[in-house]
């Protein structure tokens, strides 16, 4: 099977012939991406972005953090700067695409729903509008549905074979929004997207890490294919394989603030294999990660080899099989 091929299977839970990765660069990836340049999804380290938002980086992460958001007041929703996303230019990666990824499962890059939301408005401010505007949080979520709406049609027509955005619902132990709010602002939105992608023949996926247990039924339910989530321990990786496994495909790295931080070697690539055989299932249901921004969690190279091995030699114990 081809490396497109292998991912889908798996997706699909249709026997693929061995364990789909995608990790360091020396390791190999099954996976190609492509987005929008620019995206209005990009998160800056600092400075300005295409709405307004101002980003700064206090730490070594790869990642910025909002310090000013551009709407903190709806009644200046009418001067927000709204990015064009049928700009010809923003779609200049999208030629030479599905050439350039081969066979390997070309992903594309969405907007995301609930981040993009509270970048704008500031979390605080989102939060509040859940129970006093919920009306212009709806127009500003819709906004961002028809955005993903337009993306997919346009990577769909460039050969693009999932579709993927970050939305970050969990605190450590639970959802940061209640679970009444979460279906009646943001799962019907989900739904339209997730159908859209699926329409045009993308498989859907979504990170999002934090304790989402609460709402991981909703999301398998409305058309979400692969769950990826840096952190399981959390959770406990045996209740997410006892109540998900074989209806969704995880797609994940050994727990990134729990053992692949403060773990043994051995422990690292005991806790692999225990992902791979309680989460997935003989037939598909899980894709091994590394997590890219290892410096920001204090990734040994030491322990990201251990991981990447111990992944590709359970891919070759399957393919042996």
């Amino acid at each position: 099977m081809t490396p497109r091929e292998v991912v889908q299977r798996t997706v699909r839970f249709e026997g693929p012939d061995r364990l789909p990765y995608a990790l360091p660069d020396e390791y190999g990836s099954d996976f190609a991406g492509v987005g929008m340049t620019p995206s209005p999804d990009a998160r800056p380290k600092r400075g300005i972005d295409e709405w307004g938002c101002e980003w700064a980086n206090i730490g070594i992460s790869n990642l910025g953090e909002v310090k000013t958001p551009a709407l903190t007041r709806w009644e200046d929703w009418e001067r927000l700067t709204i990015p064009d996303i049928r700009e010809p230019g923003r779609w200049r990666k999208l030629e030479g695409a599905r050439d350039r990824a081969g066979d390997r499962f070309l992903m594309a890059s969405g907007i995301s729903l609930y981040e993009r939301a509270h970048f704008l408005r500031g979390l605080e401010n989102l939060w509040v509008d859940l129970y006093e505007r919920p009306e212009e949080l709806g127009r500003l979520l819709d906004r961002l549905v028809d955005m993903n709406l337009y993306a997919i049609e346009r990577y769909a027509a460039a050969g693009a074979d999932g579709y993927i955005w970050c939305d970050d619902w969990g605190l450590q132990t639970r959802l940061m929004i209640s679970p009444d709010s979460w279906r009646a602002l943001w799962k019907p939105r989900y739904a339209r997207v997730y159908q859209a992608a699926h329409d045009a023949g993308l498989l859907t996926f979504l990170h999002s890490c934090g304790d989402i247990v609460e709402i991981l039924d909703d999301f398998i339910e409305i058309g979400l294919d692969v769950i990826q989530m840096d952190q399981q321990e959390n959770m406990g990786v045996d209740r997410l394989g006892k109540r998900f496994g074989g209806r969704i495909t995880f797609w994940c790295p050994v727990d990134i603030q729990g053992t692949m931080a403060h773990g043994s070697l051995d422990e690292i690539r005991s806790y692999c294999r225990h992902m791979v055989e309680t989460l997935g299932r003989p037939n598909g249901g899980f894709i091994a990660k590394w997590y890219g921004d290892p410096d920001a969690v204090g990734h040994t190279p030491e322990a990201i080899a251990a991981m990447s091995e111990e992944f590709l030699k359970i891919s070759a114990e399957r393919s042996a099989k």
